[in-house]
């Protein structure tokens, strides 16, 4: 759910080498500008003596911006206003220090700019220059900040889906996992207190999960342990499951409950309706890209006329499958995907691929 690629920490980089392109890329610029002032004000001055002080204008403004941009007590102020003081203090800044560093190297005295007379015609051209480099990048870092608001508008939404999800799933299954309570207190005691005692652990990991925005993994798969614990406590012996965590995955951060909805639509339209035993497996592995994790079943498996990619199953299921490529959307961007795979004889595989 990235509805742009530029964020602001890309317009003006914190690190050297960002710094540096950014330069590269005003030198260019800077040269195109030498370049047209020559060719609208021939016999202003030679080509080259002109690119020497645009480079050396030009550049020191981009330096000055760039240190302004770090200074701690620009932060305080809105936008425009942090703009308007970078471009008074810039633009002067560069016109003339700039010049000092053009006669430096083309090896002429130091001295005041407009000693022995003023142009007009190379201020104003750095004024204008300076004032739309400034409107560029300000413009730029606007839009930008309008692309993430909007951006994490979209994520607080897809959220707000996730609790409505868990508001409708997680009664349907607290009231049938409690009617299974009141058979097994009569009838089987212990199998009564180890289902109370994995509700309680499900319950908890429910709750820690609706207060975060992420968890590690190796909680997601304590959660989903205790859920099909419960669940192999219902359905008996017609449900085998196996959770498979390499150790250097366990503190992978990654959203609550993403997995829930897989392994809720696995067991009721793949194992229940099924006659006889079945399993579901939940395997992590890391890939040369991130994390792959595959919730396999043996279940009744896709309807023959349904493609693997859709996010579809009967009714009920749909929105549980979509709802997590949203989330997967939403938090890692086109990079993270969900896709349906048959298994041979039968069955599902539901493959969430992460990028890190």
């Amino acid at each position: 759910m990235y509805l742009s690629s530029t964020r602001t920490d890309e317009l003006w980089p914190d690190t050297l080498r960002g710094a540096l392109r950014a330069i590269a890329i005003a030198a260019v610029f800077l040269a195109l500008a030498a370049t047209l002032l020559y060719v609208l004000s021939p016999g202003l001055d030679a080509w080259a003596r002109l690119l020497v002080f645009h480079e050396s204008v030009g550049l020191t403004m981009v330096a000055c911006v760039l240190l302004l941009r770090h200074m701690r007590a620009f932060a305080r102020f809105r936008s425009m206003t942090r703009w308007l003081l970078t471009g008074v203090i810039a633009i002067p800044t560069g016109f003339f220090v700039g010049h000092q560093f053009a006669f430096l190297l083309l090896g002429e005295p130091l001295r005041m700019v407009g000693y022995l007379g003023v142009s007009l015609i190379p201020i104003l051209f750095t004024l204008v220059v300076g004032g739309l480099g400034l409107h560029s990048f300000a413009t730029r870092e606007q839009l930008a900040q309008e692309a993430a608001a909007r951006s994490e508008a979209q994520r607080l939404a897809v959220e707000s889906q996730l609790r409505l999800l868990r508001a409708q799933l997680e009664p349907h299954m607290l009231f049938n996992t409690l009617a299974n309570l009141r058979s097994l207190v009569r009838d089987d005691v212990d199998r009564a207190e180890s289902m109370i005692d994995q509700l309680i652990v499900y319950l908890r990991s429910a709750l820690a999960a609706s207060q975060t925005e992420s968890v590690a993994l190796s909680r997601e798969f304590a959660q989903l342990r205790a859920y099909l614990d419960i669940m192999a406590l219902r359905m008996g012996p017609r449900l085998y499951f196996r959770l498979e965590l390499p150790a250097d995955l366990e503190a992978t951060q990654v959203p609550p409950m993403l997995l829930q909805p897989l392994v809720e639509n696995a067991i009721k339209h793949g194992l229940e309706p099924k006659v006889g035993s079945g399993s579901i497996e939940v395997v992590a592995r890391a890939t040369p890209t991130g994390i792959e994790i595959r919730i396999n079943d043996s279940g009744l498996g896709l309807p023959a006329d349904e493609e693997e990619e859709a996010p579809a199953r009967p009714a009920g299921t749909s929105y549980g499958l979509q709802h997590v490529r949203d989330r997967l959307q939403a938090v890692y961007g086109p990079a993270a995907r969900l896709r349906l795979e048959r298994r041979q004889p039968t069955g599902v595989s539901a493959v969430v691929s992460i990028p890190l």
